[in-house]
């Protein structure tokens, strides 16, 4: 019997359990009342974990074709068909979809592939989902940061939950909610949608139509502007405000256009107003509806209520997006995106220098890729001739299911043996599931932990970066992809963080550059970053924020 400290990994949240293993795949899994995430509670989403104990319907051999064989063989076919197909039409062919579920040691390995040395920044992956909200933190505070964390929660005095669905999803979230409210004192005030159910219980309710929210919310800061409630001191010092913003907010978000567009009466609206906006203790929390223009407005009129009332850089004032992938959060941290480079750079003539050099990087690619819908569209036109797939194939409502068969090389790793395996031309290389993987997390909070496996892989699976490398060193890129264990990864990541990074960016974790083998397996939960903002300066050019006038986009 073994007791192992790991984590549940089912959404964003990042919740720590305390694994009880006894004689062959049986185990005891409770919250871990020490990990910050979730303090010992656990939600129904944990009990995917028992049903990974049992291994029906695993993939226990790699696959070439439908046919089983080596692994020295499965590399080799993998290898050969990659290189000629970009021999024969470019890295702009290949493209890569990672359906979630892979630690952030997993990302770095298969960005580092794809952008470094095939060449190709077509990458569709869960962070995507949030690309809404990253997009619009990227535009108001010069990086993707979250600026807040989960022990917010229990310092505010009003936390102000926009969309029911938003503790729905997360019960753990929704149970820290309710301590804040029982224990604090705190005021949950309650954005919900007409379409959505009444199963969250709130101080206050206000029910809108679907689609407004950044509607109310933007209605809510001109509220403030006009009745002398924002902090100028703050916004006059660190804040670069667009010419004409207050001019732009004021159309379409006055009272009475607000309250047509939420459907309510002007003096519901006037009233919520005035509570919120003499609450300077508030964390709003939210989920950035989807990865297009509804989630980046919804995003950027919170921000934006945030920093010009001066709600940001305390521990008890700030936005909290919540998000459902499980690390998405490490995903964006080393850059496993379309739009992003590595490690919270983007495309700039800079950041290609800084990580082509860091990487020794043999194609490196130089601009965003295709995602989502646009990639979709790519491989129906037939530009698409690799597609690799580090963590399994697409749900069935992803666009990119239904397209597989025209894809003519697929090299796809995945712990189940699913029909495609033996239906399609692919090479298919067996995976862990969650409960095998070692690595690490990082919440939505920016809270990184340890993901220790609670039983040795099965078969002949191996971890996902491991079969990313193998591909990597017999593509002949053996000196840049050296890795033999998870902890290398992370230092070579967390050095990535910190090179040429003189206080530009926020995410530099230096601290673990020199962490050992041991301390890496030891490691306890720790979050980057400390209080984002706290002095006032922000990772801009100038250190200020801005404002974004996020109805300039309309034309």
């Amino acid at each position: 019997m073994a007791v192992v400290r790991s984590l549940c990994g089912q959404c964003g949240v990042g919740c720590g359990i305390r694994a009880v293993t006894g004689e062959g795949r049986e185990a005891r899994i409770e919250g871990d009342p020490v990990h910050p995430a979730n303090s010992g509670l656990l939600c129904t989403r944990s009990e995917a974990l028992k049903d990974m104990l049992a291994l029906d319907g695993r993939l226990l051999r790699p696959m070439v074709d439908g046919r089983a064989v080596g692994w020295d063989r499965a590399i080799d076919q993998a290898t050969r068909r990659l290189a000629s197909v970009i021999a024969r039409h470019g890295p702009g062919s290949v493209a890569m979809h990672v359906p979630g579920g892979l630690l952030t040691e997993d990302y770095y390995v298969a960005n580092k592939l794809m952008k470094g040395f095939i060449g190709s920044a077509h990458i569709d992956a869960p962070a995507s989902a949030a690309g809404g909200m990253a997009a619009a933190q990227r535009a108001a505070f010069g990086e993707d940061v979250m600026p807040a964390a989960y022990e917010d929660l229990a310092q505010a005095d009003m936390l102000l939950l926009v969309g029911e669905a938003t503790a729905r999803r997360h019960p753990v979230l929704h149970e820290r909610i309710a301590e804040a409210r029982a224990e604090q004192g705190a005021r949950l005030v309650l954005i919900a949608r007409t379409d959505e159910g009444q199963e969250v219980e709130a101080d206050e309710r206000l029910t809108v139509a679907p689609g407004s929210e950044a509607a109310l919310l933007s209605g809510l800061l001109l509220h403030c502007y006009d009745h002398g409630v924002l902090d100028r001191d703050f916004l006059n010092r660190n804040l670069l405000v667009p010419p004409d913003f207050w001019v732009g907010l004021r159309r379409g978000h006055d009272l009475w256009s607000v309250a047509r567009a939420c459907g309510l009466a002007p003096g519901e609206v006037r009233g919520f107003y005035e509570r919120v906006a003499v609450m300077p203790r508030l964390v709003t929390l939210f989920s950035p509806h989807g990865a297009g223009e509804a989630g980046q407005r919804l995003s950027a009129a919170i921000l934006n209520f945030h920093l010009a009332t001066g709600r940001i850089g305390k521990p008890c004032a700030a936005p909290f997006a919540v998000t459902d992938a499980a690390n998405g959060m490490g995903a964006r941290e080393v850059g496993c995106r379309a739009g992003e480079l590595a490690a919270h750079r983007d495309f700039s003539i800079e950041a290609l220098a800084q990580v082509g050099r860091f990487w020794g990087a043999a194609a490196l690619a130089d601009r965003p890729g295709l995602s989502g819908a646009a990639l979709a569209d790519a491989i129906e036109a037939g530009r698409i001739k690799a597609l690799l797939m580090p963590g399994g194939l697409p749900s069935a409502s992803h666009p990119i299911r239904g397209l597989l068969e025209q894809v003519p090389l697929i090299i796809l790793t995945t712990p189940w043996n699913e029909p495609e395996v033996e239906t399609l031309r692919m090479i298919a290389l067996p995976a862990p599931v969650w409960i095998e993987k070692d690595g690490t997390l990082t919440g939505a909070d920016r809270l990184i932990s340890r993901q220790r496996w609670l039983f040795p892989l099965p078969g002949e699976a191996k971890p996902d970066w491991w079969i990313m490398t193998r591909i990597a060193q017999a593509m002949g890129w053996r000196d840049a992809f050296h890795y033999e264990r998870p902890a290398e990864i992370y230092r070579e990541h967390v050095r990535l963080t910190a090179y040429r990074n003189e206080g530009a960016r926020l995410l530099n974790l230096k601290r673990h550059a020199p962490i050992s083998n041991p301390a890496y397996d030891e490691l306890t939960p720790w979050r980057w970053g400390e209080v984002p903002f706290d002095e006032g300066r922000f990772p801009t050019p100038d250190g200020k924020a801005r404002l974004v006038a996020f109805w300039d986009q309309d034309s």
